[in-house]
């Protein structure tokens, strides 16, 4: 006989974990389930291990710069693979610990442990155990993706998903795709002494659609490590290791580190027996503001989805699908304004609408520019290298989006994400304090340029006069 449960959530990852803390709003009529590890991807194999040897490598490539100011013995500093391996694997292990001790603590024996198989919109079943259920949210997550023909190049194949797990590295390796994982892992990997080559089918990186900031990335990061853009990459097995071959170009490497996109972690759940149709990767259609799939009590959210694969907006489809799947109305919730971040030196930032989108849409937009190459702080801080371009409304001087490859990024990009959730312009911004000396006076300077291609009529004054001042302001 089948067990009733309100809810049954499959994955206990970022997403599924957000769903669980909205579903125990509502009832305690649930389960989660998860064939393990548990952990969450992002603490096992994703944004923690991989920041962690992110620090590392340039913690190590900071000693170039050190002679000039003074600081002498540089030259005695050395990178010892296996033991920087053993250290990311140690703080891996605590964040992941971390989050298997917070799921037990929250699930407790609602926490079911196996590999779940959807029999139909209200019914589901992990090994011998069937469970009846008013709803049904899927949160598995997604695998990286290897191409079926370099499987067979077992332990020569590195992604993500193993390259912590590893004792020791080889000394040549190539990355195989340049999106956010691959730039990461190849411009570390380089830094820390490994021979890296990096290949990509497309002519862009990191997922940038501005062709100024991406030739400005590839003009500093191919300093780094070589580059090679615009063709099917090749791979074949040799005694000597594994050869690469991009139209005349061919190398040999040891290892191939394959970061060319993820696969949902659908295999095998049973999906198709929700009785609707399926896109060619297998992925039914669903509503991206409640997560419903179809009119079905059924809703999907986090990297599963190949919607947004990024943490926090794991965190908010689980939210949604949460909310939804334990509450008797489906709501539509607002989706918060774009932010992706690749954690390369400098950073790369998109933010709102990006450069293509905002082409495609026709829509009358300026660019406003700063390039950090005599930035003050940035030259001070010697990592004076990037440039800014600022897309905003030519009417309305709202500020549109974002893409950027510069010092202190990540903190640039947060900054331009509440204003463009806030519709705020650019005279609003320019309001604002910019503190001397900061990286944050490079946005400043953006800025200004924007201001100079807007109408005269949306211009404030530089300092807004005071209300509670009894004296008539100096002229």
């Amino acid at each position: 006989m089948a067990e009733k449960v309100r809810v049954a959530i499959i994955g206990a990852g970022s997403a599924g974990l957000s769903a669980l803390r909205q579903v125990q709003s509502y009832t305690d009529s649930y389960i989660l389930i998860d064939h393990g590890p548990l952990g969450t991807k992002c603490a096992r194999v994703g944004c923690m291990p991989s920041k962690v040897l992110i620090r590392v490598a340039k913690d190590y490539h900071r000693r170039r710069v050190l002679e000039s100011e003074g600081l002498r013995g540089v030259d005695q500093l050395r990178v010892d693979i296996p033991s920087v391996l053993r250290h990311v694997r140690s703080l891996r292990d605590h964040f992941a610990g971390e989050m298997v001790a917070a799921t037990k603590r929250r699930t407790g024996d609602r926490l079911v442990t196996g590999k779940a198989e959807i029999i139909g919109p209200n019914r589901l079943r992990v090994a011998t155990r069937e469970f009846e259920t008013k709803s049904i949210v899927i949160a598995t997550g997604a695998r990286p993706m290897v191409p079926d023909l370099w499987k067979h190049f077992d332990d020569r194949i590195f992604t993500s998903g193993n390259i912590f797990d590893q004792e020791d590295l080889p000394k040549r390796i190539v990355v195989i795709g340049l999106g956010p994982i691959g730039l990461e892992f190849g411009q570390s990997l380089s830094r820390l002494g490994i021979e890296i080559i990096g290949f990509d089918t497309k002519d862009s990186i990191a997922t940038i659609t501005d062709p100024d900031i991406n030739a400005e990335s590839l003009r500093i990061l191919r300093k780094e490590f070589p580059i090679h853009l615009g063709a099917r990459v090749e791979l074949e097995d040799r005694d000597s290791g594994l050869l690469v071959k991009q139209d005349d170009l061919e190398i040999t490497v040891d290892a191939a580190l394959v970061a060319v996109g993820i696969k949902p972690n659908l295999q095998s759940l049973g999906i198709e027996n929700l009785g609707v149709s399926l896109d060619k990767h297998g992925m039914p259609s669903f509503d991206a503001h409640t997560m419903q799939i179809d009119d079905l009590p059924v809703f999907i959210a986090g990297d599963v989805d190949r919607c947004r694969p990024i943490l926090h907006e794991a965190l908010d489809e689980g939210f949604i699908a949460g909310r939804n799947s334990s509450s008797d109305e489906v709501k539509c919730y607002c989706r918060r304004t774009p932010l992706a971040i690749v954690f390369s030196d400098p950073k790369i930032a998109q933010v709102g609408w990006n450069y293509k989108q905002l082409k495609k849409s026709k829509r009358s937009f300026v660019v406003g520019k700063a390039d950090f190459s005599q930035q003050s702080r940035a030259v001070l801080d010697m990592c004076n290298a990037g440039l800014v371009h600022l897309y905003v409304d030519a009417k309305n001087a709202e500020i549109l989006g974002a893409e950027l490859i510069c010092p202190g990024g990540e903190h640039l990009a947060h900054q331009l994400a509440l204003a463009v959730q806030q519709n705020l312009n650019i005279f609003d911004i320019l309001q604002m304090p910019f503190y001397h000396p900061t990286i944050e006076e490079g946005l400043r300077t953006a800025i200004q340029h924007a201001a100079k291609q807007v109408s005269e009529k949306h211009k404030p004054p530089a300092l807004s006069l005071c209300g509670n001042c009894p004296e008539s302001p100096l002229c």
